[in-house]
Order: C-alpha cells, then sequence, then structure tokens
C-alpha cells in the first residue's frame, strides 16, 4: 500500500470529507502512475478520484466495531516515534 495513504477507520473526531479526498488521490496516483495527468487524461483522473473517495466514505460509513475511537493525536505521536526510531533525529 502506498504509505501516504493513512487508515481512516474508527478516528475521534470523524474522517473528513477531504481526508478521503486526499487518500482517492494518492491511490489514484499510485496506481496510475502519474502525479499529475496530462490534459487529456485529466477527465478521467479526476472522475476515478471522485469515484474511489465516494466508494471509499461509503464503506467508512457501514463498518462496525465495538473498538474505541482512536485518538489522532496519539496516533500522531506513536506515528511519530517510529519515525524516529526508524530515520533517527
Amino acid at each position: 500500500m502506498c504509505r501516504n495513504i493513512k487508515p481512516l477507520f474508527n478516528f475521534e473526531p470523524p474522517t473528513t470529507h477531504e481526508e478521503i479526498e486526499a487518500a482517492a488521490l494518492q491511490f489514484v496516483r499510485k496506481i496510475s502512475g502519474f502525479t499529475k495527468p496530462s490534459k487529456a487524461n485529466e477527465a478521467c483522473f479526476s472522475t476515478a478520484i471522485s469515484e474511489i473517495a465516494a466508494a471509499s466514505s461509503r464503506l467508512l460509513h457501514a463498518l462496525e466495531t465495538h473498538a474505541s475511537p482512536k485518538s489522532r493525536a496519539e496516533e500522531a505521536a506513536k506515528a511519530r516515534a517510529r519515525g524516529q526510531r526508524r530515520f533517527g533525529t
């Protein structure tokens, strides 16, 4: 999976539409191999992002869990600690 795509389920506060769109953009960039499409491919690139974001949003709203929501601040702190261990200071 692309390292820039982060888990979006079961967070407090809930995932925003912007976060879902950003993940969809990263996914389309990854599978297409383009960071920015040509003018000829721009429409299908945008359509793919919208469709993936819509499907992702439906998925996130349909998922159920009994686990308590994760804290964004705690998860960010864990990610920073992993980065420090991996890459040093």
